[in-house]
C-alpha cells in the first residue's frame, strides 16, 4: 500500500484551478453582443444624423434624403438576434426602431379630415408625357379651384390648356410653369430663381379675401461618383425662392412644385423655414412622389403660410414620372 504524501498549497491551487468545470464559448453570446452594439450605434447614428457634414459631396443631403428608409435595417437586426437566440441583441434590436419611430412615427398617422374650402393640386406633368390632356382631365377631375404644374412644355401647352374645364379660365404660364384658377388671378409675374423662367407669382381673389401663390420647379440634383449628391444649384434656387416668399407681405401664402428635395433636406431648410407642409400636418403617410412607378422620395410639395391644411395626398399616377400632389385649406 502506497501512502501519498499531502499536497502543500502551493502543489494544491493549480490543481483545484486544473479540476473546475471549463466554460466553453459560446459563439452565440458574443455575436449577440456584437450585435447588440451594432443596433446601439445604428441608433445613434439614426438620431446624429443631422451631424453628418455636407461637404464638397453634399453627403448630409443625400443621407437627409433617403432616412425615411433607414428603417430597412432593422428587420435584418432583429432577424439575426433571434437567430442567435441572443437576449441581449433582441433588445438592442429595438433600439434602432425607437429611434425612428421618434424621427417618423408621425407620418404613420392618418391626419386626413374633412375636406377644406381651397384645394390645390400640383403635379410635375413631365416633358416627355404623352397624354398631356389626359393629365388635365385628371387633374380638374379632383374639383380642385386650384392646378399648379411644372415642366410643361411648348408643344404640351395648348393640348393641356385645351382639356381643362372652361371654369379654370383664369391661367398664367411662365415658362415651364403653369397656374389654373376658378378664381379671378392678377398680378402674375415670373420670380427669379434661375437664368430661366422656373418659378412664378400670382394673387387668386378668392370669396374670403386673396391668396398669394408661388408655382416654382427648382433645379434638378444628380448622384454621381465624380461629384456626389449635386444640389448646389438647387440650394441656390431655392435660397432665392425662400427670399422672395419672406418678402411678400401677403397674409395668406401657398408655395407648391416640383422642389427636387425632400422635407429632411437640409438644403431646403431656407425654403421650409416658417412654412406649414400640407402632407406633414394633414397627410397619411410619407407622400412619396417620385418615381411614379415606385415612389421613394417626397420631392413635390404644397406649403403654405397663414393657411389651415385639412388633408393632403398622392393621387394615381398620369403619364409622368412623378405623382400629382394635392391639398385642401381652410381659409
Amino acid at each position: 500500500m502506497t501512502v501519498e504524501a499531502p499536497l502543500t498549497t502551493s502543489e494544491a491551487l493549480p490543481r483545484a484551478l486544473d479540476d473546475r468545470p471549463r466554460r466553453r464559448f459560446d459563439p452565440r453570446n458574443a455575436n449577440g453582443r456584437w450585435i447588440a452594439l451594432a443596433s446601439f450605434l445604428y441608433a445613434i447614428a439614426l438620431l446624429a444624423h443631422p451631424l453628418v457634414p455636407n461637404g464638397a459631396r453634399n453627403s448630409g443631403s443625400l443621407v437627409d434624403t433617403f432616412l425615411p428608409w433607414s428603417w430597412l435595417a432593422i428587420p435584418l437586426l432583429l432577424l439575426l438576434a433571434l437567430v442567435r437566440r441572443a437576449p441581449l441583441a433582441l433588445i438592442g434590436a429595438l433600439l434602432p426602431g425607437l429611434a425612428w419611430l421618434g424621427l417618423f412615427g408621425g407620418s404613420l398617422i392618418d391626419k386626413r379630415g374633412a375636406d377644406g374650402e381651397l384645394t390645390v393640386v400640383s403635379h410635375n406633368i413631365g416633358a416627355e408625357n404623352p397624354d398631356p390632356a389626359g393629365t388635365a382631365r385628371t387633374l380638374a377631375g379632383t374639383g380642385a379651384q386650384v392646378i399648379a404644374v411644372q415642366e410643361l412644355s411648348t408643344t404640351a401647352r395648348e393640348e393641356f390648356q385645351g382639356a381643362l374645364p372652361a371654369r379654370y379660365r383664369h391661367h398664367t404660364v411662365q415658362g415651364g410653369v403653369g397656374l389654373w384658377s376658378t378664381y379671378p388671378m392678377t398680378a402674375p409675374e415670373p420670380v427669379d430663381i434661375m437664368p430661366w423662367p422656373r418659378a412664378l407669382r400670382a394673387t387668386l381673389a378668392t370669396p374670403k379675401g386673396p391668396v398669394t401663390v408661388f408655382v416654382a420647379h427648382l433645379a434638378s440634383v444628380r448622384v454621381t461618383s465624380e461629384s456626389g449628391f449635386t444640389t448646389d444649384r438647387r440650394d441656390q434656387a431655392a435660397d432665392l425662392l425662400a427670399r422672395a416668399v419672406d418678402r411678400d407681405p401677403a397674409a395668406k401664402v401657398l408655395v407648391v412644385g416640383d422642389f427636387n428635395g425632400t422635407p429632411d433636406d437640409r438644403g431646403l431648410a431656407p425654403l421650409l423655414d416658417g412654412m406649414t407642409s400640407a402632407q406633414e400636418v394633414a397627410g397619411d403617410g410619407f407622400g412619396f412622389s417620385w418615381p411614379a412607378r415606385f415612389a421613394l422620395a417626397r420631392i413635390d410639395h404644397i406649403l403654405a403660410r397663414g393657411l389651415r391644411p385639412t388633408s393632403a395626398d398622392t393621387l394615381p399616377p398620369t403619364g409622368s414620372d412623378h405623382l400629382p400632389v394635392v391639398a385642401s385649406f381652410h381659409l
